[in-house]
């Protein structure tokens, strides 16, 4: 038999060994791989009786690593759908599903790990150099001892596990786990406050489809109470003996929801995210994998986390742009989700106040699906929303007169205020006045932002920095920074409001582990009035004593080239507002606009939400764009922009032969052409569905694969892009 093996590699194939001495690999399981000069983890995909290749030119793969697949069928189904799905290498999807650790050769279960002489050691022992003294001593110790762990190989000799790793690359030795079973674990589940009728409508019309797929859409005005919605439904799952997989946009701004949960489900909560160490994301997937983790909470990646008992999976919201990886692997997390839910028969809840478009729409054709949270939870009222017309109100530093006098008003009755930009840094440019010259990017087609904080000029793009300029660069007049960014609209505020504690949360204000936590805890505490802050207090934050919310520069994305630009905007509006009025007291949002008849505000405040979404997805019909449409973005960069151009041109010209229905958009230069010293273009895939562009991507790909100008160009296909960049 032959090991047909996924390796990480850019190459979309896979890799033909003869199977290694020992127990059979099956799929899923993991061996040691000589791939050139180096051995690579690679996984086995199918055991096949013969080979497209001459069976002497062969290499042997090592045994299996594990004596159980590190990737259940169920999971590797879905990693093997995920690449053909999104044209990716199927070695580079399956590296992005395994903890790095596995991915270097860690053992497979939590146990101590052990060494054992291999069925070729005994014959093979000879051909080691009589100088290699240690290496003969140590083999005689495991021959002796049939098994010896890593703490007794250091008791034995100094340096063992260099030893070790001599003997292992000469397959005299190999690693191995006693199979050891881990009891599942029951958490106890404390009681939530009750719940209203439409909480309680939700929880039992999803509660109904469990065992069952369904995808449901959760979708309740800020302040609804989906999160509670979310426990009882997982409280239900553990009484099934079941577990429950949660994607967030991100753990590092949802400590609030962290320490909901664990509240109500004491330590039956795992998280998996990036920010973990190696080992500690090791073992929340081993824990998850074994069914020690009841409640696995996690980001993006977090999808192909491996379930012994798998019942629900939530994702808390999915409109948000996190859950799309965007370079690499370029998956959607809330996809793959509802894929997974699909082919484990299991219910899916995508929760969010602003759904995404296809989520609304898919929500359409399956009205069944649909939960509906119109009132918010404890009696609290929706906040009023009032346009500021910037065309008839002065402005100082980008704060009108209205917004300053209602932040007045605020402070002093002992109320908190929010003010969002998105926008971090002091001011967006530096510009000199007498000959117009501006701070650029040397590497980006982007301005510098001046940053009060360091003194430095920054490039938000590509990271490049700079100290602060006093003068012009040109004509040596002195330069000064133009518009507003968070750090100036602290200063201003704080000139303003001497007396009113101040606080600003961005990632430049927030960096290192721990401070969001503590800047979150002294604005539940009331120690603090006035709130300065960028999307990161978006992210589903409860803030009971804020009573106003003030959105600077909302017309942003109004005019944008990207036809999802309207959708976001809405939605960062929609979700900051909701921050206001979440207690007894009732909430004001002031949106300061110099285009207040604008179609997309007026929606928003007529008809909230669902009003712009409905008129949105009618357009997006009309002019058959997602959801209604599919698309796919072929990119490329080079040094030069002359390189991704004919790259580009030549795919064009090998697509001509495409299907009548699927357009070919470009090739043209990005939006943003130059960044990070390369030049970028793009083609864009039209379909009216994804059955013919799938067909032609994967004709295409194998074609452009064969092209000279790969040599010249980086280039990636990103299907379903969020971004056309």
């Amino acid at each position: 038999m032959f090991l047909r093996i996924a390796i990480d590699t850019p190459l979309r194939r896979l890799f033909d060994y003869r199977e290694g001495e020992g127990p059979p690999a099956e799929p899923g399981m993991r061996v040691w791989a000589p791939f050139g000069r180096r051995r690579l983890i690679g996984v086995v995909i199918e055991r096949v009786p013969e080979s497209s290749q001459p069976p002497e030119k062969l290499r042997s793969a090592s045994p299996p690593l594990d004596d159980t697949p590190a990737l259940d069928a169920e999971l590797l189904k879905l990693l093997r759908w995920a690449a053909d799905y999104y044209h990716h290498p199927l070695g580079e999807v399956i590296a992005s599903a395994l903890p790095t650790a596995l991915r270097m050769g860690a053992p497979l279960r939590a146990t101590d790990l052990r060494w054992r002489i291999t069925g070729r050691g005994p014959h093979a022992i000879d051909a080691l150099p009589t100088r290699a003294a240690r290496l003969r001593r140590l083999y005689a110790a495991i021959e002796a001892e049939g098994a010896i762990t890593v703490s007794r190989a250091n008791e034995l000799i100094d340096g063992a596990a260099a030893a070790l790793r001599a003997l292992a690359a000469r397959e005299l030795i190999e690693s191995f786990t006693p199979t050891q079973s881990v009891a599942p674990t029951t958490p106890a589940v404390t009681d939530g406050p009750p719940l209203n009728e439409a909480q309680r409508n939700a929880v039992a019309s999803i509660g109904a489809t469990f065992g069952s797929f369904a995808s449901h859409l959760l979708h309740g005005v800020t302040g609804s109470g989906k999160t509670e919605v979310y426990m009882q439904l997982i409280a239900q799952a553990l009484l099934r003996g079941e577990q429950a997989l949660v994607l967030v946009p991100e753990i590092a701004l949802t400590p609030q929801l962290l320490q909901r949960f664990t509240q109500r489900f004491g330590a039956g909560v795992t998280t998996v995210h990036s920010a973990m160490t190696d080992l500690e994301r090791l073992e929340a997937w081993r824990a998850a994998r074994e069914g020690a983790a009841p409640i696995v909470i996690g980001t993006r990646s977090a999808v192909f986390t491996p379930l012994a008992r798998p019942g629900l999976i939530i994702v808390d919201e999915e409109h948000d742009a996190s859950f799309k990886q965007q370079d690499g692997f370029r998956y959607s997390a809330r996809d793959l989700a509802i894929m997974r839910a699909q082919r484990l028969n299991i219910p899916i809840v995508l929760g969010s106040a602003t759904p995404a478009l296809e989520t609304l729409e898919r929500a359409q054709r399956h009205p069944q699906w649909l939960s509906q949270l119109r009132e918010r939870a404890g009696g609290a009222r929706s906040p009023a929303l009032t346009l500021v017309d910037l065309r008839v109100n002065s402005q100082t530093h980008g704060v009108s007169t209205p917004a300053l006098l209602a932040i007045e008003r605020r402070v002093q009755a002992g109320e908190q205020v929010m003010v969002f930009l998105n926008r971090r840094g002091y001011a967006p440019v530096l510009f000199c006045p007498k000959c117009g010259w501006s701070a650029h990017c040397t590497r980006c087609d982007a301005h510098l932002t001046a940053h009060a904080r360091g003194a430095k000029l920054q490039c938000h793009h590509c990271g490049a920095q700079t100290p602060w300029l006093d003068v012009c660069q040109d004509c040596h007049a002195p330069a000064k920074p133009v518009g507003q960014g968070t750090e100036r609209i602290e200063e201003f505020l704080a000139m303003q409001f001497p007396s009113a504690p101040l606080l600003r949360i961005d990632r430049d204000a927030i960096r290192r582990k721990g401070e969001l936590e503590d800047a979150l805890e002294r604005v539940r505490n009331d120690e603090v009035r006035i709130l300065v802050g960028t999307q990161m207090l978006t992210k589903g934050h409860d803030f009971p004593n804020v009573t106003l919310v003030v959105v600077l520069n909302a017309d942003q994305g109004l005019f944008s080239t990207d036809f999802r630009a309207p959708e976001r905007l809405a939605q960062t509006i929609v979700q900051v507002a909701g921050r206001a009025g979440r207690a007894e007291r009732p909430g004001e949002v002031l949106i300061q606009t110099e285009y207040p008849d604008h179609p997309l505000l007026q929606l928003l405040l007529a008809r909230g939400y669902e009003g712009f979404a409905a008129a949105a997805l009618a357009e997006r019909e009309q002019s058959a764009w997602p959801p209604y449409a599919r698309l796919a973005l072929l990119r490329a960069e080079g040094a030069t922009l002359d390189a991704p151009m004919r790259f580009l041109q030549r795919a064009y010209a090998l697509g001509e032969k495409r299907p009548q229905s699927l357009r070919l958009l470009g090739p043209a230069p990005a939006p943003m052409t130059r960044r990070a010293g390369r030049h970028r273009a793009q083609l864009l895939v039209h379909a009216p569905r994804p059955a013919p562009m799938h067909q032609f991507l994967s004709q295409w790909i194998a074609q452009l694969e064969a092209l000279p100008e790969t040599r010249r160009v980086r280039w990636s296909i990103d299907v379903d892009p969020l971004e056309l960049f």
